[in-house]
């Protein structure tokens, strides 16, 4: 099964009869830290808002949200290119709230590295691209950090393995930060809301699929149910802590947030390939290099004995074949080459809930700005989605339709969805405002929407940094090229305040 399979919320009905004073908080109210945060960065965006010469009293300061879609490394460069444009037009130091699904989470977990980055974010644009244009990490280090995975977890699951083989082929880094700790309360920054969706959840149809993480606490955004963030992964009983895991670290999480390319069967055929890669180099280094894994244990003492490494090896073909393919073949395979006929011991079931990227429902974070707490007057969405550009508004508003959720009623016409114009908004009585911008359009693509579509899709190899830079520059003419629109609809937004 591909998704987080963590701990954190098994206990089923028990779950939902906590009390409030519990290390599980059930309450529709905001983090008393996020809270707090709000009141501060309100005061900042009426300042930043009188340098775009848009006055208004603290009460009538709009709270904005930007969301980032999925869309694989599309979405990555195509919202650091927003991103870098906003901050350049002043409408970056307005927004209170950013948040993404998939690819865009990690543009945010490179981002949210840098304390401030949204105040010297040229510098920290830079670094990111250069990175990126660069060598990827290498097999040693993947190897080091799949079994720091492998031997610190209760659980070890294919998002481990897809974190550590995959993801890294795009973000060119293993990244060690935790979440909990990527975070200043007096950062001049967007408050980050990372999110996923429950597995079991959305196949029932009839509960909270919605999950985010923030500095602060992770938990389902509808439902009103949270734990801290450095104890998302330990095991809960009534409420209370029983077991605790090692918080999840940003490499993990952006695994997790970006698994939409591991579901379904072509995928995990991908997967065991992967893996089967993975086992070749081992087994080649460990026979060509003795001595490797001394060397290896001085770097770290996790670094197991080789008389383990059978077990490991085969842990994950059984991961990857949980669809019923015999892995016995590769089991002898794997135990003549290190001389180790040892028998795998059977996955161990427990009682969990697996997690998986947000974009397998909706690829686009919503439901996370829609709480009703955040009270949020205006969302800006960059869409980096494939396919119909307005699949996943008219998604959201579907979803919020069957919530009872306020939402703007969502109409386009045929000839929007062929050629997607730059900027679109959509209101309504008592809702929250939408401005929709796709990525690719005839104001920044002309006739040749199809070709960049072509050129970018979400499902490819990483970028070279020549496609890094065009597919930058492209994202940015969205907000350069309305930039008085994006004035105008927060000029709207605090008229409605008054």
């Amino acid at each position: 099964m591909f998704g987080g399979r963590q701990e954190g919320f098994a206990e089923g009905h028990r779950f939902w009869s906590v009390c409030r004073y519990s290390e599980v908080r059930i309450e529709h109210s905001l983090n008393n830290n996020e809270e707090e945060f709000e009141a501060r960065k309100r005061k900042d965006v009426q300042q930043s808002l009188k340098k775009l010469n848009i006055t208004c009293s603290q009460n009538e300061v709009p709270n904005i949200a930007l969301l980032g879609s999925g869309g694989g490394e599309k979405a990555m460069v195509g919202l650091l290119g927003s991103l870098d444009q906003l901050q350049k037009t002043g409408l970056l130091d307005c927004v209170l709230y950013l948040s993404g699904v998939s690819g865009s989470t990690w543009c945010m977990a490179s981002l949210y590295q840098e304390s401030d980055w949204s105040t010297k974010l040229e510098t920290v644009k830079d670094k990111i691209v250069q990175r990126l244009s660069g060598p990827g990490v290498s097999w040693g280090k993947a190897l080091i950090k799949l079994f720091k995975y492998y031997y610190e977890k209760d659980i070890f699951s294919l998002t481990d393995v897809w974190a550590v083989m995959v993801v890294t082929d795009y973000v060119k880094e293993i990244d060690k930060h935790k979440l909990s700790e990527q975070w200043n309360q007096q950062s001049k920054d967007p408050f980050p809301i990372y999110t996923v969706i429950d597995k079991h959840s959305k196949q029932s149809h009839d509960a909270d699929p919605w999950f985010e993480f923030t500095p602060y606490e992770a938990g389902y955004s509808l439902t009103g149910a949270f734990v801290e963030t450095s104890d998302f992964g330990s095991k809960f009983e009534n409420s209370r802590k029983i077991k605790n895991q090692p918080e999840i670290d940003m490499l993990y999480l952006q695994g997790l947030c970006g698994s939409a390319i591991a579901d379904g069967d072509v995928n995990f055929k991908f997967i065991l390939e992967k893996i089967i890669e993975f086992i070749l180099y081992l087994i080649g280094l460990l026979k060509k290099k003795p001595g490797m894994l001394e060397e290896m244990r001085k770097e770290d003492p996790n670094v197991p004995p080789i008389d383990e490494y059978h077990q490991v090896l085969m842990d994950l073909v059984n991961l990857s074949v949980l669809n019923g393919k015999d892995p016995s073949d590769l089991d002898e395979f794997i135990g003549t080459m290190l001389n180790d006929k040892a028998v795998p011991a059977a996955l161990l079931e427990s009682e969990t809930r697996d997690y998986e990227d947000g974009g397998l429902l909706l690829n686009s974070p919503y439901f996370s700005v829609l709480r009703e707490e955040r009270n949020i007057d205006l969302i800006i969405s960059l869409d980096f989605s494939d396919g119909d550009p307005f699949k996943t508004v008219k998604d959201a508003a579907d979803m919020c339709k069957t919530r009872n959720i306020p939402f703007p009623e969502v109409r386009v016409s045929s000839e929007d969805i062929k050629k997607p114009k730059d900027f679109y908004v959509f209101n309504g009585q008592n809702t929250p405002t939408v401005i929709h911008i796709p990525l690719f359009n005839v104001g920044n693509c002309g006739d040749k929407i199809e070709d960049w579509g072509n050129k970018y899709g979400t499902f490819q190899n990483p970028y070279s940094a020549e496609m890094i830079t065009d597919l930058m520059e492209v994202a940015g003419k969205n907000i350069t090229n309305n930039k008085e629109k994006l004035l105008d609809e927060i000029r709207q937004a605090i008229k409605i305040h008054k």
